[in-house]
């Protein structure tokens, strides 16, 4: 049976950051045949305005919760070397403009995807800055000229209201989500943050 396991997130999203370690061993596990499709779901609009401090504050608390339930690494330099904007669609257009550049999609989506979380939890930069994703871009090997034409391209913006659409059509309840589609049922996935053979085993009773 093949099926379609989408990845609904935003890159921005810390939970996604945090869920991270466990995605990348359950990718190691699923079946061949069931196909990976990396969906952004947006968590903010874009935005030119600085993120009021009270905003600023209530994020860093999210920082701080993960970090003391998982371990999660998050630089909290970030704060004071840049002036934050509560914005993440720009990042989630670079994650499709990547995959434009490589034979498989979804592969050079989740490079990207990774770039972005390490930029913006371990480096202290910015990925709301559109300089900021195209050094991403050149750093990954990417033709950053390219990248930064197709970042703001209709093509780009077609696929990311196509995919920001399907976040809200599938069953999920927040980000990240894992959605199981087959040729009989779509369901929703336990969400698990420290073992993966959770996840993985939920999906393999669901394809029996």
């Amino acid at each position: 049976m093949t099926a379609t396991l989408y990845y609904v997130h935003d890159p921005m999203c810390s939970w996604c950051w945090a869920f991270r370690p466990v995605w990348d061993q359950v990718k190691q596990a699923l079946p061949t045949a069931v196909k990976i499709e990396n969906v952004t779901g947006g968590l903010a609009r874009d935005c030119d305005n600085p993120m009021p401090m009270e905003m600023q504050q209530t994020i860093q608390g999210y920082w701080r919760e993960i970090q003391a339930q998982l371990g999660t690494e998050f630089n909290f330099d970030f704060w004071t070397l840049n002036q934050p904007r509560r914005s993440t669609y720009l990042s989630c257009r670079a994650t499709i403009a990547a995959g434009m550049q490589s034979t498989e999609p979804a592969t050079g989506q989740d490079r990207m995807i990774d770039a972005i979380q390490r930029a913006y939890y371990l480096r202290a930069m910015n990925p709301s800055e559109t300089s900021v994703l195209v050094q991403l871009s050149k750093e990954l090997g990417l033709d950053p000229l390219r990248f930064e034409k197709d970042l703001c391209s209709e093509s780009v913006e077609s696929e990311f209201r196509r995919q920001h659409r399907l976040a809200r059509q599938l069953p999920i309840d927040g980000f990240p989500s894992l959605v199981l589609k087959t040729e009989t049922q779509t369901k929703r996935l336990v969400r698990e943050y420290q073992h993966p053979q959770t996840i993985v085993q939920d999906l393999l009773s669901s394809l029996e």
